[in-house]
């Protein structure tokens, strides 16, 4: 009894996590179904409607989601965890460490699939919301002029409602997506059941007798129209942080495949039995006229859901960006008390926005949209199956052949839909791509730009802690209140340079503060940092009842966590840990700023380079609100030139 009650115990939790990775992780791979067979048959691809090229466009829909979502990602890239969090930018913090030729290209390249998922999350809400909207033109024709400006109503509503946090909404979107998932099985189990030849398409050998069939041209169509039914899969290895791997596949195979499956056999089955497709629609063409209006109003809110879930993605991307130091700091809100990852981004919030309108003025219909659509989708899973092989080798411990034999052939199909992808470019395809190669050119800047501060910093004159304990002890008299001076490298012996600011405050007072603390704040290449591994770490310079103290903080933070580095010195000075009131309003906070001055006579790309770095330097949070510090400390930001030749 005692073996068996934890995992009895367990099993309820499970079963709630999985009930709300539904609303999350499958909203977007769950309302494929709506534009996904439309493409493939009424869009680019254009398939003929005869049985055998129906059954055979069906069974390679059902394949690529067996062999892609089902075989790959939910057997072998979801054990790819970092501390339990997954994603593009979790392989990037583990493999950023080995120093291969191959494992820095892995890293060069996850860096610009972030930059595609990005343009993802722009793609998305607008091609999921305007593709549910238009079953209003099932109902009368004279509703199409509005399908536009209620997409732009509802993500307007949607973007509007992210500052305020979703904990409330949150709690609804597993159980609405729950019901979506039955209802688009049972929608096709209707078709299904009349038509039973379809089922014909579960056999492999019909995908591949089809693609045979049609040219290298065509086939290349057929594939870019099929990346849209998996589009969304991705999203199970993202959000694997939040709930965990055994919910994620409890989920994906007890409802979300099953539902998939039917729904898309469904819609072939439809296609056989010669009905009419209405206004080339052929997920609301199963729909009874009957149950039209309540069919657009849970398309409406499923795919609202699924927009949200790539909101909150880009949110934790940002935030995974800024911790890992690819980003400036950006101002970000937490809009929950209890729970970390509930977070808000304006910038990124905004930004969204304004490209999903764009696009949805640009291109007035999922059809056309889902010409954008795909190629980012299919660039990051073909990274991920490439860093997949570096992960096998280096943290599964599998030998080479192994891992190729399995992971080559993963490869080389996402590079086939990659490449078919590749022929929407100039309909749109350009778009995600001009984003995440934005993104890339941002991330990869910025990195560069922090590089060569540290590196001027530390050739910066400055005192060393033994020179500041010199000078505390040369001096009589003390400005009685505690200072925190902000230091960007750690300070860990008697030979470390302090912060200039320090430096720059005696010379300018001429006096030192009593207890001086020099405060470090580290991002540490991790998701968590664990208690095993210490939070903070205080180091005792100096310390002297007449004339004060001088203490070193180092405080360590993970890239997926809320850097509150005020809580930490507030417990630290209750318990009498630092010389610091314990009123976090009679602090004063020094922090240093940066001012970058170039040479005008270096090369012009990397002054154009410089340029950028300031312009994000300029625009980037500062460290003292970033890191928690609160708006009723005392602050003082010094400026300090920092010039480059």
């Amino acid at each position: 009894m005692s073996t068996a009650a934890p995992s009895s115990s367990r099993f309820p939790k499970i079963l709630l996590l999985s009930l709300t990775a539904l609303g999350v992780v499958y909203g977007d791979i769950g309302t494929s179904p709506l534009y996904a067979i439309n493409e493939l048959f009424f869009g680019h691809a254009a398939v003929h409607r005869t049985r055998a090229d129906i059954i055979g466009a069906i069974s390679l829909v059902i394949w690529a989601l067996t062999i892609i979502v089902a075989f790959k990602y939910v057997f072998f890239v979801l054990r790819a965890d970092y501390d339990g969090e997954g994603g593009v930018f979790a392989l990037y913090a583990m493999l950023r460490h080995k120093k291969t030729k191959f494992t820095l290209l892995l890293v060069g390249l996850l860096i610009f699939a972030a930059g595609l998922l990005y343009g993802d999350g722009i793609i998305t809400p607008a091609i999921s919301v305007i593709s549910a909207v238009e079953g209003l033109q099932m109902i009368t024709t004279s509703l199409q002029h509005w399908v536009v400006p209620i997409t732009i109503v509802i993500l307007i509503g949607l973007f509007s409602i992210q500052r305020q946090g979703t904990s409330k909404v949150g709690s609804i979107f597993g159980p609405v997506i729950t019901v979506w998932f039955f209802v688009i099985a049972l929608l096709g189990l209707a078709q299904i059941i009349p038509h039973p030849a379809i089922l014909e398409a579960i056999n492999p050998l019909n995908a591949l007798q089809f693609l045979f069939s049609n040219s290298i041209r065509e086939n290349m169509f057929i594939l870019g129209s099929v990346m849209l039914a998996v589009t969304g899969g991705e999203a199970m290895y993202a959000d694997m942080g939040h709930f965990g791997r055994k919910p994620i596949r409890l989920s994906w195979f007890i409802l979300v495949f099953p539902a998939l499956l039917l729904n898309y056999l469904g819609q072939g089955a439809f296609l056989l039995s010669s009905h009419a497709v209405m206004n080339g629609n052929i997920f609301y063409s199963m729909v009874p006229n009957v149950m039209l209006i309540p069919m657009v109003i849970l398309a409406t809110f499923a795919t609202v859901i699924a927009s949200q879930a790539l909101i909150s993605g880009a949110y934790s991307l940002t935030m995974q960006a800024v911790g890992l130091g690819l980003l400036p700091r950006i101002k970000i809100k937490q809009t929950h008390a209890h729970h970390q990852g509930q977070i808000y981004v304006g910038f990124v919030n905004w930004v969204l926005l304004i490209g999903c309108i764009a696009l949805v003025l640009v291109f007035q219909s999922s059809n056309r949209l889902a010409s954008a659509y795909g190629l980012a989708v299919s660039g990051v899973m073909l990274v991920t199956s490439l860093s997949m092989i570096a992960i096998a080798i280096y943290y599964w411990k599998w030998s080479k052949t192994k891992t190729l034999l399995l992971f080559v052939p993963l490869a080389l199909i996402d590079a086939t839909f990659l490449f078919s992808n590749s022929l929407k470019l100039l309909d749109g395809g350009f778009i995600p791509l001009c984003i995440a190669i934005g993104i890339y050119l941002v991330m990869t800047i910025w990195l560069w730009g922090r590089a060569n501060v540290s590196k001027t910093y530390t050739m910066h004159a400055s005192l060393t802690v033994k020179d500041l304990i010199d000078l505390k002890q040369k001096q009589t008299v003390f400005l009685p209140r505690s200072s925190v001076f902000m230091s960007p490298l750690p300070i860990e012996t008697l030979e470390d340079k302090i912060p200039p600011l320090v430096e720059i405050f005696h010379n300018r007072y001429e006096y030192l503060p009593k207890h001086i603390i020099l405060l470090t704040v580290r991002a540490k290449k991790h998701p968590y940092i664990h208690d095993d591994e210490g939070r903070y770490e205080v180091i005792k310079f100096y310390d002297d009842p007449d004339k004060g103290s001088i203490t070193g903080v180092k405080v360590r933070f993970g890239f997926m966590e809320e850097h509150n580095v005020e809580e930490i010195l507030e417990g630290l000075a209750q318990h009498h840990e630092l010389n610091l009131e314990a009123n976090h309003k009679d602090w004063l906070v020094h922090v240093i700023q940066e001012k970058i001055v170039t040479d005008p006579h270096i090369k012009l790309l990397r002054r154009l380079r410089f340029n950028i770095y300031k312009f994000l330097q300029r625009n980037s949070d500062t460290a003292d609100h970033y890191f928690g510090l609160g708006n009723e400390v005392g602050l003082t930001i010094e400026s300090v030139p920092v010039s480059y030749k």
